[in-house]
C-alpha cells in the first residue's frame, strides 16, 4: 500500500471519529433536554411583556399588543411574587395569536392569514371568578407592581364635610334700616344732615320743620293746660274730669305728630309754642339716601332720609339648585373678600328664600354677618363658603374609582398579587373622596394608583378567556 493510500485512509478515519463524537454530543444534549422537560423545564427561559403579563413567549421579541420589548420572566428564587393558593390559581393554556390581527387565534403554532408567524400566548383556561362581566381577576407579581407603581388604601368611614362655594352680594340688614319721614305738612327750615353717607348717632337732630298745623296743636295743648288749672278747684267732679280729658286729648295729638316726651315736657314747662319742631335720628347709622333739601315743602308721608345701621349686614349668596341639599338654616358660613386677601368673616345662614331664580337656576340664601370696621359694604361682591357636616360615611379615594360612563369599578386587593374588579354604587362626591353605598366593606383594600394598567390587563384577560371558553376559534389551516 502506497503512502498516498495510507494518508487517505487516515483522513477518513479521523473524519469518522469526529462525526461520531458530534453525534454523541448531540444525543447527550437531547437527553439532557428531555430530562429537563421531564422535570418540568426548570431551566427553560420564557419571555413576557412588562405591560401585558399574559403575553408570554418562549423566545425574545416584541409584544404584539404594545410593541414593547419582551423581557425574561423571573423565577420564584429571583423575587417573583409567590403564587396564590391552589384554590385561587387558575389552570393555564397556550394559544397562538396573530401579531397583526389580535382576534385571529389558533390552538397550534403556524402562520396567520397574512402569512406571518403566530406567537404563543398563555391564558387562564379557568379564570378566577369576577362579578364584573367584562373584567377578570388578575395576578400581578410584586416586582411588576413596583414597576407600574401600584398602591392600595383601606376602605374606611371618614367624616364627610361638603363645602358649597357661591357668589354673594353684600347688602344692609333690612331690620336695621329706618325711613325718616313726617306726618305733617310744612317746610324744612334747617337741615342738619347735608350729605349721603354721613354718620349719625341715635338722638341727634336731623332737620327742623315749620308746620302751621303743628304750631296750632301746640297752642291747643297750652290752652288745655290752662283750662285744667282753672277747673282743678271746682266742686263738681265732672268739671275737673273734663279739664283732664282735654289735656290728655291735646297731648295725644302731639304724640301722634311724633313729638318726643321731652319736647312735650319742655312745651308744658315753658308755656311757649315753638315755631319749628326738630326731628331726631331714630337709630345710629349711615345716611343711605337723602331726598330733601333745606327750604323744601314737604307733605305727610314724604320720605326724607334713609338711615341704616351697618354694624351687622347681610350677604345674599346664590346657590345652585343641585347643591341645595347641603344648605340649611343655622349652618356655618365664611365670607372672603377679593380686595383683602387672607381675611375671612364668619356668619350663619339665617334664611333660605322660597323661590328660585329662573335665569340662573340659583336659590338665594341669606347669611347674617358681623361687620367690624365696616369691612363689608353694601353692594360689594364676595365669595361665600357654606360648610355642611354630613357625618362619617364609608368612602374611597377618588383615584380608586374607574368611571365607565354607566358604572363605577374599583379593584380590590385580595392579597398575594390578586386584584379583583368589583362594581360599586357611588353616592356623594367630594373633591378627594367618593361615598360608597354598596359593593365594598370597611377594611378592604382598593387600588389607588396603577389603575389604568391593571384595568387594561383585566379587560384583556377577560376577553381572551371568553374566546378560549365560549367562542373557541376553529383550528387555523396551514
Amino acid at each position: 500500500m502506497s503512502k498516498r493510500h495510507l494518508g487517505v485512509i487516515t483522513v477518513l478515519v479521523l473524519i469518522l471519529v469526529i462525526a461520531g463524537a458530534g453525534v454523541g454530543w448531540m444525543l447527550a444534549r437531547r437527553s439532557a433536554s428531555d430530562a429537563r422537560d421531564a422535570t418540568g423545564g426548570a431551566e427553560a427561559v420564557k419571555y413576557h411583556c412588562p405591560m401585558h403579563p399574559t403575553m408570554v413567549s418562549d423566545r425574545p421579541g416584541d409584544c404584539p399588543i404594545c410593541a414593547m420589548r419582551l423581557v425574561p420572566m423571573e423565577s420564584e428564587e429571583h423575587g417573583q411574587a409567590a403564587p396564590a393558593p391552589a384554590s385561587r390559581v387558575p389552570t393555564r393554556k397556550i394559544i397562538y395569536r396573530s401579531t397583526m390581527n389580535p382576534d385571529e387565534t389558533a390552538d397550534r403554532p403556524g402562520k396567520d392569514s397574512m402569512g406571518m408567524e403566530m406567537v404563543p400566548l398563555e391564558i387562564d383556561q379557568e379564570p378566577a371568578t369576577s362579578s364584573v362581566p367584562d373584567r377578570a381577576v388578575v395576578r400581578i407579581p410584586l416586582a411588576k407592581q413596583q414597576l407600574i407603581g401600584v398602591t392600595t388604601t383601606p376602605v374606611e368611614r371618614v367624616p364627610f364635610t361638603r363645602t358649597v362655594r357661591a357668589v354673594a352680594r353684600v347688602t344692609y340688614d333690612e331690620t336695621r334700616l329706618r325711613h325718616v319721614h313726617t306726618k305733617i305738612a310744612g317746610f324744612v327750615e334747617r337741615l342738619h344732615v347735608n350729605a349721603t353717607g354721613q354718620l349719625v348717632r341715635q338722638g341727634e337732630p336731623l332737620l327742623e320743620i315749620y308746620s302751621p298745623e303743628l304750631l296750632a296743636s301746640q297752642q291747643e295743648f297750652l290752652v288745655a293746660l290752662e283750662a285744667r288749672d282753672r277747673t282743678a278747684g271746682s266742686d263738681l267732679p265732672s268739671v275737673s274730669r273734663a279739664g283732664e280729658a282735654l289735656v290728655a286729648s291735646a297731648r295725644r295729638r302731639l304724640e301722634l305728630f311724633d313729638l318726643t316726651e321731652e319736647q312735650i315736657r319742655e312745651l308744658e314747662t315753658s308755656g311757649l309754642a315753638r315755631r319749628t319742631v326738630t326731628l331726631y335720628a331714630p337709630i345710629s347709622g349711615y345716611v343711605l339716601q337723602r331726598d330733601v333739601t333745606q327750604g323744601e315743602r314737604i307733605e305727610p308721608g314724604t320720605t326724607l332720609l334713609d338711615v341704616a345701621d351697618l354694624s351687622k349686614v347681610w350677604a345674599i349668596a346664590s346657590v345652585y339648585e343641585y347643591e341645595l341639599p347641603f344648605v340649611q338654616v343655622g349652618q356655618r358660613a365664611t365670607l372672603s373678600l377679593s380686595y383683602v386677601p387672607g381675611k375671612t368673616i364668619e356668619g350663619r345662614v339665617a334664611f333660605i328664600y322660597p323661590t328660585l331664580e329662573v335665569a340662573t337656576r340659583t336659590l338665594q340664601v341669606r347669611v347674617e354677618l358681623p361687620n367690624p370696621g365696616l369691612a363689608l359694604k353694601p353692594e360689594m361682591y364676595a365669595e361665600a363658603m357654606l360648610e355642611a357636616d354630613l357625618g362619617p360615611r364609608l368612602a374611597v379615594p377618588e383615584s380608586a374609582v374607574i368611571e365607565t360612563g354607566t358604572r363605577s369599578i374599583v379593584f380590590v386587593d385580595r392579597g398575594q398579587g390578586l386584584f379583583e374588579p368589583r362594581e360599586v354604587e357611588i353616592g356623594l362626591r367630594l373633591e378627594q373622596a367618593y361615598e360608597v353605598l354598596s359593593g365594598l366593606s370597611a377594611g378592604e383594600r382598593v387600588l389607588t394608583s396603577g389603575n389604568f394598567f391593571v384595568d387594561s390587563e383585566s379587560r384583556l384577560k377577560a376577553a381572551l378567556a371568553s374566546m378560549a371558553q365560549g367562542s373557541e376559534p376553529a383550528p387555523h389551516q396551514h
